[in-house]
């Protein structure tokens, strides 16, 4: 467990270059209260580490000892010292295994009111993790940028075109041709970007479309991109749950879990008018993304980093212990170690 002298270091553990966009708020915060932060990846991202942000080796976090290892990666080294914390790398989209435990956590910090409740259920029947709702540090800076009315549509629009990366989720495939067709007549402008782990096939025939009406976007923080459209298009991806923060409406096309915050289509027929609609603002669609947003994220203050960081303390200060051991996990840590290159003592 933790130790009197890293009580006030920090590990921030990535697998994917977004793991920084999620936990470089975190990193602002822990960096507020005078405290230390740290890098470890074990995928890409730390070439994205710029000047400041100290990246260590497996020997070096275990010398260095953080009192917490913070990540949005579905798994975590169990040899690494400290508190092991969840933050997630996103909304739950309606894909299978999001509310899914793997036996890694201490802790689970939430998103919203949603996730919190699914997830204490669980804890209070396995008992080795416990839940914190927290609301989400990627979106810190978001929060406190979006604060204010509603901009009007631009002249002309523009809209974000965003697709899972899942084969059985994405409708990149099957919207290629409207895309194509509609990024043509100059009615609308758009930015198009996808998840890193996009088929590159996929990634190629869509940055091919590029002329001056649609821009292929490379953005690791696709929040970034948000602030310059009007509506997005995308699938069953959790980026679309972001996007609703803004108030903006969101196309999807066979949505997992449709409902009135979405305008839902199952044929790519539909997808113009779609559009058309969207644009248009009906009022009824917008107090249902309202009510959607509130009920998923309903913190608008940017501080939920520091709220991670709360939620930490409080664990440690009551023990740092949950009423039952984690499982053994044996066949995940294997992956882990391997994964890693780490065959030392835990």
């Amino acid at each position: 467990m933790t130790t009197p002298d890293s009580s006030k270091r920090y590990l921030l553990y990535g697998s994917e270059r977004y793991a920084l966009a999620i936990l470089r708020p975190i990193q602002a915060a822990i960096r507020a209260r005078g405290d230390e932060a740290a890098w470890f990846f074990d995928g890409p991202g730390a070439e994205d580490l710029v000047e400041g942000e100290r990246l260590l080796s497996v020997a070096e976090v275990r010398a260095w000892k953080p009192r917490a290892v913070i990540t949005s990666s579905n798994a975590v080294p169990h040899f690494f010292p400290g508190v092991k914390v969840e933050t997630f790398h996103g909304f739950d989209a309606g894909k299978p295994r999001h509310i899914y435990v793997r036996g890694f956590f201490d802790l689970y910090c939430t998103t919203g009111p949603r996730d919190t409740a699914q997830f204490r259920a669980i804890a209070d029947k396995v008992g080795h993790f416990s839940v914190t709702e927290t609301g989400f540090p990627k979106i810190d800076p978001f929060m406190r940028e979006i604060s204010g009315p509603l901009p009007p549509v631009r002249q002309p629009p523009v809209i974000l075109y965003h697709s899972t990366f899942s084969p059985s989720w994405s409708a990149a495939e099957t919207l290629y041709e409207e895309v194509k067709r509609l990024s043509r007549d100059g009615r609308w402008r758009w930015i198009v970007t996808f998840h890193p782990k996009m088929n590159p096939e996929t990634t190629a025939k869509f940055k091919a479309l590029q002329n001056e009406y649609l821009t292929f976007a490379e953005n690791d923080n696709i929040l970034e991109l948000f602030p310059q459209v009007d509506m997005m298009c995308s699938d069953t991806s959790s980026a679309l749950n972001e996007f609703l923060l803004t108030g903006k409406p969101v196309v999807t096309f066979k949505n997992r879990r449709p409902g009135p915050q979405l305008i839902d289509i199952d044929d790519p027929k539909e997808f113009e008018p779609a559009i058309e609609r969207a644009l248009a603002r009906p009022p009824a669609l917008m107090q249902a993304i309202r009510d959607y947003a509130n009920a998923i994220h309903p913190y608008r203050d940017g501080r939920s980093s520091e709220r991670v960081l709360d939620a930490i303390d409080t664990f440690i200060a009551g023990g740092g212990r949950n009423r039952r051991r984690k499982p053994l996990n044996l066949w995940r840590k294997l992956k882990i170690r391997r994964r890693i290159g780490y065959w030392g003592r835990a």
